[in-house]
């Protein structure tokens, strides 16, 4: 088959979530016999033409000078090259910018287009409700213009099902097991096993980071609470000026996989407060890395830890987990039962099969039977 990627910042990642799904899937693809094409913007620091026997195509991103915005003309030259090169599959990353390029998609197009959705970007409390219609309208133009949808979560899989009556593949998300540990990776940032709760993710509000760190405020707990995400943000500074003088450390941005697996390891409890649906990868990668999951309690997380974490609501059960230290009942548990979950159903080999067999089979399938 031949194979195209298109929605991401490019491979290989330097970026995040997609760009990793990316990166997997394509190497993984390649290894099979198939050609696959990932297409990077302009300014993607890897400037060759192939990436471990992955074509890459560069298309220019004016983001420089547009923004986010940048990204709708960067989405329509990629799927206009892509749909001109006739390729077999075109997997879409995502709709939020995609959305209004799926019009150059005739009758008589020979490429099938599969869109992964992603999460709930309408539902992100950082929209404004004006951006938050726009984007509601551009997944109803993806739902209705793609031949397949993929969806990563069962929680989202029954959102399209019940939002728009479409059936959607299930195909989560990927991650890998740690393999091994070093305890004197803290010492790089002053941390001590098991002597601080740990959040990892982009400081934005419906990721709950205010619910989770209220309630530790509320606890009282002497054990400091350290936050891993960039701060560079309105919301970032805001967090930073709201909790100072509070037993609270916001380490910034951490990029390094291994040393990002290690504090997640040796942290006492590890929090998620991500809401807006969709499978998290750092969500997985915590489940790999032995931590110990405090999660924000909706269908979403639930799907995919199902009873291997502790679920809060607001900040008074954050506190009253502190507090009382229900984490520690069945620590040991609910790790290995998660370790287990991330070998048997999220293992990039297992989607990398998935994804293969689904390409296959909608190949198979005429077009009006989408």
């Amino acid at each position: 088959m031949k194979i195209a990627i298109l929605g991401t910042r490019g491979i290989p990642n330097n970026y995040g979530g997609f760009e990793q799904f990316a990166e997997y899937l394509s190497c993984g693809l390649v290894e099979r016999g198939h050609e696959v094409i990932v297409y990077n913007p302009h300014f993607h620091p890897y400037r060759l033409s192939e990436y471990k026997g992955v074509r890459i195509v560069q298309k220019y991103s004016p983001e420089n000078y547009l923004g986010a915005a940048a990204n709708f003309i960067y989405d329509y030259l990629c799927l206009k090259d892509a749909l001109d090169m006739q390729c077999d599959i075109i997997l879409e990353c995502g709709y939020h910018s995609n959305a209004p390029s799926y019009y150059l998609i005739g009758k008589d197009s020979s490429s099938v287009v599969v869109t992964n959705m992603d999460g709930l970007e309408w539902k992100r409390s950082k929209w404004n409700n004006l951006t938050r219609k726009l984007i509601k309208s551009l997944e109803k133009l993806a739902v209705s213009k793609s031949h397949v949808l993929v969806s990563d979560n069962l929680g989202i899989q029954e959102y399209y099902l019940q939002e728009y009556n479409k059936e959607s593949y299930f195909i989560p998300y990927g991650a890998i097991c740690a393999g091994s540990f070093d305890e004197k990776i803290l010492e790089n940032y002053q941390l001590f096993k098991k002597n601080y709760f740990l959040l990892i993710a982009r400081l934005e509000p419906e990721n709950n980071i205010e619910t989770i760190l209220d309630g530790f405020c509320l606890s009282k707990c002497e054990i400091p609470f350290i936050v891993v995400g960039g701060v560079n943000s309105n919301y970032g500074k805001f967090l930073i000026d709201k909790y100072k003088g509070q037993n609270i450390v916001f380490l910034g941005g951490i990029y390094k996989l291994h040393d990002l697996n290690n504090i997640r390891k040796f942290a006492r409890a590890y929090f998620h407060g991500h809401s807006v649906g969709g499978t998290n990868p750092s969500l997985l990668e915590a489940m790999g890395s032995d931590s110990n999951i405090i999660a924000h309690d909706n269908k979403f997380n639930r799907s995919v830890l199902a009873e291997n974490a502790l679920y809060f609501k607001n900040k008074e059960e954050i506190r009253d987990i502190i507090t009382k230290q229900s984490y520690l009942e069945g620590e040991e548990c609910r790790i290995s039962r998660n370790r287990k979950l991330i070998t048997e159903n999220y293992s990039w080999e297992n989607i990398i099969t998935k994804y293969e067999t689904l390409f296959s089979s909608v190949l198979k399938t005429p077009k009006n039977g989408y």
